[in-house]
Parts: C-alpha cells; sequence; structure tokens
C-alpha cells in the first residue's frame, strides 16, 4: 500500500477531530492550569507536571495527562498520588466522577472522587466522607516527589494541616 493515500487519510483525520479537543502546549490552547481557573478552581488542585489535556466542551469530560505517576506528601500527615492520567467532568465550580488521585488517610487509600468550589472554600469527596480547606491552600501547584518541600520552592505553604477526612460530613 502506498504512504501517500495514508498521509493524506492521516491529515483528513486530524482536520475532522473536534473542536474541544485541546493540549497544553500548543500555542493557541490554555494551559491545563488556566482552563481550571476559567472552571473558578485554583491552579493548585493540579499538581506540576501535566503534559497534555484534552476537555469534549460539550459534556466537560477531560484528561489530564502527566509523564508519570506523582506522587508527594503535605504538611499534615497526607500523603496524595495522581496516575499519569486523570479523568473527570468539569463545569463551574465542581469536577465530578474523578479517576485517577488517591489520598491516604491514616492507613488507607482513598480515591478523591469529587471537587466543589464553595465560596472560599473547596470540599474534597472520597465517597463516604468530604472535608473543607480553605481556597488559599491551593494557590500553587505542589511539586511531584516533593510537594511543597522542594529545595527550590519558594513557598512552605502549609496544605491540609488538620485530619479532616476522618469525621464523616
Amino acid at each position: 500500500m502506498s504512504r501517500v493515500p495514508i498521509l493524506i487519510a492521516s491529515f483528513l483525520f486530524l482536520f475532522q477531530l473536534p473542536s474541544s479537543f485541546a493540549v497544553a502546549g500548543e500555542s493557541d490552547s490554555p494551559t491545563a492550569y488556566s482552563l481550571l481557573q476559567s472552571y473558578n478552581f485554583p491552579v493548585g488542585i493540579l499538581p506540576k507536571g501535566v503534559v497534555a489535556y484534552d476537555l469534549d466542551t460539550s459534556t466537560g469530560k477531560f484528561h489530564a495527562y502527566f509523564n508519570d505517576s506523582c506522587s508527594f506528601s503535605l504538611v499534615g500527615s497526607y500523603q496524595l498520588n495522581y496516575k499519569s492520567t486523570i479523568t473527570g467532568y468539569i463545569s463551574e465550580n465542581k469536577l465530578t466522577k474523578l479517576s485517577g488521585i488517591k489520598v491516604k488517610v491514616l492507613f488507607l487509600w482513598l480515591n478523591i472522587v469529587e471537587v466543589m468550589r464553595k465560596g472560599d472554600e473547596m470540599e474534597f469527596s472520597v465517597g463516604i466522607t468530604s472535608a473543607n480547606f480553605a481556597i488559599q491552600e491551593f494557590l500553587e501547584s505542589p511539586q511531584c516527589g516533593c510537594g511543597f518541600e522542594c529545595k527550590d520552592s519558594d513557598s512552605k505553604l502549609e496544605m491540609f494541616g488538620r485530619n479532616s477526612f476522618v469525621s464523616s460530613s
């Protein structure tokens, strides 16, 4: 089979991609972090290192991609783990049906399934319980591996300073 028809077919396919598809790093596309802000979320709910994302603006379905999984600890004994691909649905002040984000509470790893912004607070739900944190704790993105305790980081924010996931809401 000739390469020319394959190249033409590939070229035509690219033009048929939905206009809602966006990849971080394209000059005319917003970054994943600025996209979060357009839905009224602070950038710090995503760690640094998103290499690409896609969003279907008609449904809010999204995927965010890292080169690898991303783990870090935060002051207050929380450990977070982001898989290399995070999925969910985004709308104004709400992330739902999340997949790919876990938090370690005591000795258990729990999936964060929903995040909602309520005024100046962020509510994180693991399904059976939720916890609220001040939005100021999410103004900067943590770094994979070291969170906010990186040697090159000027930020020494104390995030998740209390063990709020222990009590049920």
